[in-house]
């Protein structure tokens, strides 16, 4: 199923959730819209999902327009962060639920209900638990059980809102891995909304970054972290080093920070430089380590400039043993934007 989104505005009162949003979605693609609190990426999922209705624009399923048509009549499924399970159904019932409540030629016999659930069990990994309820289950269980039920009615597309926000981070990683499995095994278009940009850069064939109720930059995942479009997509995409200064002759200057700006145009400017983009080179900018942090096979680094400010350096652990005290740094990439 491919999704058209077309110019789509909609505001709550004076305040514009989505401003002209355009978003293309191939069949069988899993996008993730990613942003901050309050950036319209809930909003436009809910558009996408007919719970909400745009204002301006069209939303279009295979070319067809069903910008007013219900979220029944666009045979979505729809996975929410609380799971939202009958707890007085086993499991088996809750997958059933949306083939149970057909009426007429369009509800399956019990033994085609009975097989479907089965399958999905199996798909899930929870083949044997169709007997129990979810207070006999663990979160992450409940989550599969609730992924399970919206694709029983085989949705043409399916939409999960924040899916994995009230598991903790062992499980959540986890059903990542569990949701790209099963994305592969159905190839059922998949939308889902996260803040966590972790699990949108592991799991999401393109993340959609959304801000103040536009999309800033659609793209893989490596084309939203090494070539961010937007000064707000380079600092909320991937951890990186903020400075403010002036480009001059190809040259960004920020205090004691010089870098090289190879397409930057003279004038004010910001730049980012991820921590691991960050080298030693005695012909560098002048810095001073202030604390090693050890995690795993990295070493993350705190160091201060001349000037007073902070910046964060990131190495394989065992390069950790040349930054001490007084040292030079210069950068392996830099991102620059006029002002």
């Amino acid at each position: 199923m491919t999704i058209s989104i077309r110019s789509v505005e909609k505001k709550f009162g004076r305040y514009p959730a989505l401003n002209q949003v355009d978003l293309e979605i191939a069949d069988g693609e899993l996008v993730a819209l990613l942003g901050p609190s309050g950036s319209g990426k809930t909003t436009l999922l809910r558009t996408i999902a007919g719970l909400e209705f745009p204002d301006e624009g069209q939303v279009l399923f295979e070319n067809e327009d069903v910008t007013f048509a219900s979220a029944a009549a666009r045979r979505v499924g729809f996975v929410f962060q609380q799971y939202a399970l009958f707890k007085h159904m086993t499991v088996a019932k809750n997958i059933a639920f949306g083939l149970d409540v057909r009426k007429g030629k369009d509800k399956p016999n019990k033994a085609e209900i009975a097989r479907r659930v089965d399958e999905l069990l199996k798909l899930v990994e929870l083949d044997g638990l169709g007997k129990r309820y979810p207070s006999q289950l663990s979160g992450g269980q409940r989550q599969r059980v609730a992924l399970s039920r919206a694709l029983a009615v085989q949705p043409s597309v399916l939409l999960l809102d924040e899916p994995f926000g009230a598991l903790d981070a062992t499980v959540r990683k986890s059903l990542r891995k569990e949701l790209r499995r099963v994305h592969d095994a159905t190839g059922v278009t998949t939308i889902f909304v996260t803040h966590d940009q972790e699990e949108a850069l592991e799991l999401a064939d393109r993340v959609a970054i959304l801000n103040a109720g536009r999309i800033e930059q659609i793209g893989t995942p490596d084309e939203v972290h090494d070539h961010p479009a937007t000064p707000f997509v380079c600092g909320f995409v991937g951890e990186a080093n903020r400075f403010e200064g002036v480009v001059s002759g190809q040259r960004f200057t920020a205090g004691p920070v010089v870098l090289a700006a190879p397409n930057a145009p003279d004038g004010e400017a910001v730049a980012f430089v991820r921590p691991h983009d960050l080298v030693l080179d005695a012909a560098g900018f002048p810095a001073r380590v202030e604390r090693v942090v050890i995690q795993g096979p990295l070493a993350n680094i705190d160091a201060s400039l001349p000037d007073g400010r902070r910046i964060d350096i990131s190495v394989a652990r065992d390069e950790a043993v040349q930054f001490t005290g007084e040292i030079r740094l210069s950068a392996r990439r830099t991102h620059v934007f006029g002002v």
